[in-house]
Order: C-alpha cells, then sequence, then structure tokens
C-alpha cells in the first residue's frame, strides 16, 4: 500500500509556505490504519522492549496500538501541567523561543528498554526531549519511531545516537 497517497497536503497551513502533512485521512481510512499498524508491529515484534512511550497526541495513537498489539505497557509524554502525578520535565527549542514535555517519575523502572512513538519527525526538538525524559528515568531508547518524516527539516540530525525509523519519508 502506498501509504503517501493516504496522506493529504495542505498547503499555507500552519502558515503561508508550509506544506502541511495531514494524517487524518490516514486515520480515517480502516485499511490504510490497520496497514500502518500491521507494519509497526512487524517491525518491533522481536525487538527487545519493554515499554513504549508516546509522545502527545498523535504519538498516542500508534504507540497504544503497538503497546496493545504487542503486550506492552505504554507511557505517556505530554505538554506540562496534564500529568497528575509527580512529573520530570525535559525543554527543547522551537522556531521562537522553548517548549516542555513532560512524564511521571515513576512511568519507567530503572533499566527499561523504550520504544518511543510520534506521528511526525521535523526539527527533531521533541523527540530529543523525550530521550532525554527516558534516560533520565534510567530507560534506554531502543529506537525513535515516526510514521512520518520531513527530511528538508534535519530530525535526524538533531537524533544522532539514536536508532531511528520512518515510515514515509518526505523531501
Amino acid at each position: 500500500m502506498n501509504i503517501k497517497e493516504k496522506i493529504r497536503e495542505i498547503p499555507d497551513f500552519p502558515k503561508e509556505g508550509i506544506l502541511f502533512r495531514d494524517i487524518t485521512t490516514l486515520l480515517k481510512d480502516p485499511e490504510a490504519f490497520s496497514y500502518v499498524a500491521d507494519e509497526l508491529v512487524k517491525r518491533y515484534k522481536d525487538k527487545d522492549i519493554d515499554m513504549i512511550a508516546g509522545i502527545e497526541s498523535r504519538g498516542f495513537l500508534f504507540g497504544t496500538i503497538l503497546a496493545n498489539r504487542l503486550g506492552k505497557g505504554f507511557v505517556l509524554i505530554r505538554k506540562p501541567g496534564k500529568l497528575p502525578a509527580e512529573t520530570v520535565s525535559a525543554e527543547y527549542e522551537l522556531e521562537y523561543g522553548t517548549d516542555k514535555i513532560e512524564m511521571h517519575v515513576d512511568a519507567l523502572d530503572n533499566g527499561k528498554n523504550v520504544l518511543l512513538v510520534d506521528d511526525l519527525l521535523a526539527t527533531g526538538g521533541t523527540m530529543k526531549a523525550a530521550c532525554e525524559l527516558v534516560e533520565r528515568a534510567g530507560g534506554r531508547v531502543v529506537e525513535c519511531s515516526f510514521l512520518v518524516e520531513l527530511s528538508d527539516l534535519k530530525g535526524k540530525d538533531r537524533l544522532k545516537g539514536y536508532d531511528t525509523f520512518s515510515m514515509v519519508v518526505y523531501s
């Protein structure tokens, strides 16, 4: 199946000059969504993974499916103030300023092998911060997994030292 055909392109969103890759068209197609889930399960079923962590919000979509189908626990990585218990946080740079993500302090046991999941790799800042959170909690990042990669933004450069996988790459 050609996944790129299932992803809609929206020019000038969220601002002029940006070509937005909209995965909602893939998500509403049960055959395409199931294909993506099946392919991710095939990739990770034989890897040494203890936990799967997803980055808010679309990383939750693919991460929870993987966790369920692989029989693993799932860890939420969210924007500040969204998690109810004590958290640990990591900052990352945006085009203009910084942002932050958080994870529960007790989300991971020391030494756990963690697969990190998000829908999109752009500049890599959010995923790099997520890797830092996992490592500070005593976990080991097995791989950073994405549905879509925008290679022109060089996110993989920021993630040097980590294994990455992208199902679809746009250049």
